[in-house]
């Protein structure tokens, strides 16, 4: 017989399952040696797979030929073992363990594989950077914390299909190899060997393919699908991430908005049995970057900012009338009780918020006279100081924090400076799962880079009924059709309403910039299609790594997926990207050009 070869040992339990009502049932195991104990010339084990641990135990009164072979045994070795359960000594038991209360008396081993030492240990909590955890990936894994976080998406993603193919939806695949049509992120090309010169592009998602298949009268899809973005990376950001894809025909906004709290309630209640209180709440656009600066807020804790750009617009504080009067705002935020601030961490602050372009911050210390303390309170009126303290609810104790400058800077710096403090003042609930709807999107941004308009989604959702006249005189003014989904603070999903009518779409694509031959090029097979009889047709893409992400309670998505990509979208297991064979290039008709030498 092989070493290799299972012959007639075939495992009967998983680590976790044994408990003290198995107590003299022959059971087999198998897995790796999470550790090894010599006690007295009895050797304990503890044996792992992805479910859990369970202590077995080789003792020369029992079997002393399979002592003798398990002296070899160290971390990490993979092994099967044949045994009887036994009720641990009375002072043994361990109530961590699942299988605490037993342990397997070894008659039989078999060594399947030895294993040498590893980088690190194979355990939750361990010291090792995550550049050597992403190299030695296949290691990591091991470790309980990420196969439960790999488990729990299986066990999501399980959900989510239960749930839509009980609701009418059928999953249809699109193509990965596609046409380019670069919105926003940068695409991925594939070369084409058959048509040189030519390039396929990965999708950013399969967007136009699911409205061609409301075209074609499939009425409900759904895709668990690989969408394919080249951008720089955060820790919410892989170059390839995993979308839940859907379309439904004949619907409005609150059609698919139900649908997508049904999906998320069951997510929560199989996953993590949570149920969620529905409907859930909504905010517009303009309201949820009025009360918290970002189109994604965090509802879980107050701290909201208010504008206050009436009040010290004509003030003598000439950084604030400056700002007003170039068409800017000033808007502030009270943090309650928090006036012990040392300089110091006033200065953090200010340094914070300059990532997001601000540049400075002014503030006012509120003592315990309710006097002001503040290099800007002497440029205020009584009248004045009185607005403010009203508007602010400015109490002794109180610190506010003031922004002036362009609605964008403004926003961004308090909104995630909102966040910051959010975090550092212990405001947040980690237990709570705070599920907001955004609605009501500009239709468009500009691009200052680019100096042209840009979808703020992407072009093919439809305005609101009432706003085409808007999108062809002032595009930033027009409002759309669609909603973001937005838990604790990350946008999870987001979808619309789509055009289904060619003019309308066209109208869009001119108010773009976009000329009427670009648009052939481009999208000319989708304007066919819309003319071919499009019915009315929305949805919504979730963020599956995302969701699954704040499901396990990780700041990283590197956490939740199986083989990540590192803030250089670089797989340092497999070392990809790596460079082509000569041949390879040859016959793509490519030459690479060397980047010149600093």
């Amino acid at each position: 017989m092989t070493a290799d070869n299972l012959g007639p040992m075939r495992r009967t339990h998983h680590c976790r399952e044994l408990s003290r009502p198995d107590v003299g049932r022959e059971v087999v195991l198998m897995g790796w040696i999470q550790r090894r104990r010599d006690h007295g010339g009895v050797i304990f084990v503890d044996l792992r797979d992805r479910e859990g641990i369970t202590q077995v135990v080789f003792n020369p009164e029992i079997n002393a030929v399979v002592h003798d072979k398990a002296q070899v045994l160290r971390n990490e070795f993979v092994i099967g073992v044949r045994g009887t359960v036994d009720p641990r000594p009375e002072g043994m038991v361990n109530p961590n363990l699942a299988t605490g209360e037993i342990e397997v008396l070894v008659t039989e081993l078999r060594i399947f594989n030895p294993a040498q030492t590893p980088p690190f240990m194979i355990e939750d909590g361990v010291d090792a950077s995550e550049t050597i955890r992403l190299k030695y990936r296949h290691l990591d894994l091991r470790r309980p914390e990420l196969q439960q976080n790999i488990l729990l998406r299986h066990r999501a993603a399980q959900a989510v299909r239960t749930y839509l193919n009980d609701g009418g939806f059928i999953d249809v695949e699109t193509p990965v190899l596609t046409k380019s049509t670069p919105e926003g992120a940068r695409d991925y090309l594939v070369p084409s060997r058959m048509s040189p010169g030519s390039f396929y592009a990965l999708p950013q998602s399969p967007q136009i393919f699911k409205q061609l298949l409301m075209v074609s009268g499939f009425d409900r899809y759904y895709q668990i699908v690989k969408c394919f973005r080249d951008e720089d990376l955060r820790a919410d950001r892989q170059p390839e991430f995993t979308q839940i894809d859907i379309e439904m025909s004949f619907v409005g906004e609150e059609d698919v908005m139900d649908m997508a709290e049904g999906l998320m309630a069951a997510v929560f209640q199989t996953v993590a049995d949570i149920e969620l209180a529905r409907p859930f709440p909504r905010l517009t656009y303009d309201e949820a970057v009025a009360r918290y600066g970002l189109d994604k807020p965090d509802t879980r804790f107050d701290l909201e900012l208010k504008e206050v750009s009436d009040i010290v617009g004509g003030s003598g504080f000439k950084v604030f009338a400056s700002a007003v009067a170039k068409g800017g705002i000033v808007k502030a935020l009270n943090a309650k009780g928090c006036a012990d601030f040392s300089r110091k961490e006033i200065d953090d602050l200010t340094d914070f918020v300059a990532v997001y372009r601000a540049k400075g911050m002014a503030w006012i210390k509120v003592k315990p006279d309710g006097s002001w303390q503040s290099p800007i309170a002497k440029f205020f009126t009584d009248e004045e100081h009185r607005a403010l303290a009203e508007r602010l609810d400015m109490a002794p104790g109180d610190i506010v924090f003031f922004l002036a400058d362009a609605p964008r800077i403004v926003n961004d710096g308090l909104g995630y400076l909102r966040n910051h403090l959010g975090q550092k003042l212990g405001l947040i609930d980690d237990k709570k799962f705070n599920f907001v709807w955004v609605t009501e999107f500009p239709m468009m941004e500009y691009d200052e880079n680019e100096k042209r308009y840009q979808a703020l989604h992407h072009p093919f959702t439809a305005p609101l009924e009432d706003q085409l006249e808007i999108l062809g005189s002032d595009p930033l003014a027009a409002k759309s059709r669609a909603y973001d989904l937005v838990l604790n603070g990350s946008e999870v999903g987001g979808g619309s309403i789509r055009i289904h009518n060619t003019d309308v779409q066209k109208q869009v694509f001119q108010a773009l910039g976009l000329a009427p031959e670009e648009v052939e090029q481009k999208f000319g097979f989708l304007l066919s299609a819309l003319e071919s009889g499009a019915p009315p047709h929305g949805g919504i893409a979730f963020g599956f790594d995302r969701l699954v992400t704040i499901l396990c309670g990780c700041s990283s998505i590197r956490d939740v997926i199986a083989f990540p990509k590192t803030q250089r979208a670089a797989c340092l297991l497999t070392e990809a990207p790596s460079e082509a064979g000569p041949n390879q290039l040859d016959e793509l008709g490519i030459r690479i050009r060397k980047a010149p030498a600093n």
